[in-house]
Formats: C-alpha cells, structure tokens, sequence
C-alpha cells in the first residue's frame, strides 16, 4: 500500500508534507505534487502537514479518486524529488488548519 496525493493538491503544493517524508517519495510537478509508490514506505507523517487534505492511504480514495494512483506513479517518474519547504503557489487556499 501507498499513499497518493490527490487533486486537491493542485495549484496548493504546501510542501511540508515532504519536508517530513522519511522515504524522500515526493516529486514536485509545476503545480502538484506526487508520491512516489516505489518509495513510499508507507509512514503516514505526511498526511497531518497537508492542510488542504490531499493525502490519502489508497486503500481510503473514493471510487472517483482511484486514478490518482496510477497517475501519482507515472507522474512522481517525470519529476525531481522534493525534501525542502517551499512557499505554496496559493498562500490563501493552503492555510495550515
């Protein structure tokens, strides 16, 4: 099992959530980011820094989120691996609950 970063992500990227990956299986896409499932070791640390909610075990998405786990696989290959804090791209969606 995996984690997977869900749309919810998109246009957000609060990178804390890689900050805190022990695994380093985040990859930062131009405005989302993907767990890598290869990497993923399955911690959940990630989960509580997201503050829009876009974390999910795969085993939890709705039927209408499944194609997030292929697309996190394939996309998390095109990009670099993410492990610092960067500034969100929407500073006001992304408010830390």
């Amino acid at each position: 099992m995996t984690y997977v970063v869900t749309e919810a992500c998109r246009d957000c990227k609060y990178t804390h959530c890689a900050a805190v990956c022990p695994a380093e299986a985040f990859h930062e896409a131009a405005n989302i980011l993907y767990i890598d499932p290869d990497s993923c070791i399955d911690c959940g640390a990630c989960v509580p820094e997201c503050p829009v909610e876009a974390i999910f075990p795969e085993y939890e998405l709705s039927s209408n989120l499944q194609y997030m786990i292929l697309q996190n696989k394939i996309e998390s290959k095109k990009y670099p691996v993410i492990i610092n804090n960067k500034r969100p791209l929407k500073l006001e969606t992304c408010v830390k609950k």
